[in-house]
């Protein structure tokens, strides 16, 4: 029979001396991890938060952050939080996912593969949606409270239209028809996925609306909307960016939203009349993303001063 070590071999000794100093270290570092840097009226900010928030500005930006940078963009995420549960806001996780499927699709990539790609870089998917939930319900909040952001008089926007002084694009009109493949609320993630490898391959064989309406109609659990006309000076710029792109008889490419996936058929897209609507659309969308901006960065300085910020224990 092997003769038992003793229980004070050097060996064990060492062994047992290793496991400690480890299980030492790693307690410290997650007490580190877990340090509150400051509270927020009662909400705390901790170490990882800060960390964490410093890597998202680093890959967004694509140069070094600075602490106090991420630090200031955590507590006014929380008071923007904050003030949308005073208000009773509470936005969906759905509406959280689709904002991101939206980034992973500008990105060229699906949700999955953008989750991948964070967390390859040492970032948290959950940080990433706490802060688009912020957003989300700060636009809300400031749009509800100060809705005369919106209130910009025509003479106004001829003014500064004609003032700007810029060539502006080619208004158009849009005839389009809506196709959408619907896919039953709560349904996970990948039933979404299945439904738009579904609606791209519809958009490879979309050749022109005479056809391809009639056909859409026809696959299972897709809705054909009726006809629809709209002016450039209605689309936003970004849809209006994405029609542009789209053939005349063409699908856009599939979006996500609370009903399924998305698309719009370019059936006709005709020169406007009646003066430089896009360009008045324009001269419109900048007054009042500028007033916006403005009346965002006065209330949040507004709840700065109200707010009780303290240091962490």
């Amino acid at each position: 029979m092997p003769k038992a070590f003793p229980l004070t071999c050097p060996r064990r000794l060492a062994a047992a001396a290793a496991l400690g100093l480890a299980l030492i270290l790693a307690a410290q570092s997650a007490g580190k991890a877990q340090t509150v840097v400051v509270f927020v009226n009662g909400e705390p900010i901790t170490a990882l938060d800060v960390a964490q928030r410093m890597k998202l500005i680093e890959v967004s930006t694509r140069k070094p952050a600075e602490r106090q940078e991420a630090l200031d963009e955590l507590i006014d995420e929380k008071l923007k939080v904050q003030v949308g549960k005073k208000y009773g806001l509470e936005i969906p996780d759905k509406d959280v996912d689709n904002s991101f499927s939206t980034m992973a699709r500008r990105m060229n990539q699906t949700a999955k593969q953008f989750t991948d790609a964070l967390t390859k870089e040492g970032i948290s998917v959950a940080a990433l949606k706490r802060r688009i939930k912020a957003d989300i319900t700060w636009s809300s909040i400031i749009r509800g409270k100060f809705p005369s952001i919106n209130a910009v008089g025509d003479k106004d926007i001829q003014d500064a239209h004609k003032s700007d002084g810029k060539e502006t694009a080619a208004s158009y009109l849009y005839t389009l028809r809506e196709i959408l493949f619907i896919v039953p609320r709560g349904s996970p993630p990948t039933a979404f996925e299945a439904r738009r490898r579904e609606a791209e391959g519809l958009r490879h064989r979309f050749e022109n609306c005479q056809e391809g309406v009639p056909f859409a109609r026809q696959l299972t659990d897709v809705a054909v909307r009726d006809e629809i006309h709209r002016s450039s000076a209605e689309i936003g710029a970004a849809q209006r960016e994405v029609l542009d792109a789209t053939a005349v008889g063409h699908l856009t490419p599939p979006e996500t939203n609370q009903e399924g996936i998305d698309m719009f058929a370019v059936c006709a897209r005709d020169s406007a009349t009646g003066g430089d609507t896009l360009g008045m659309a324009q001269a419109r969308e900048a007054m009042v993303a500028e007033r916006y901006t403005a009346r965002a960065k006065k209330y949040l300085e507004e709840l700065r001063r109200e707010a009780i910020i303290e240091p962490g224990h």
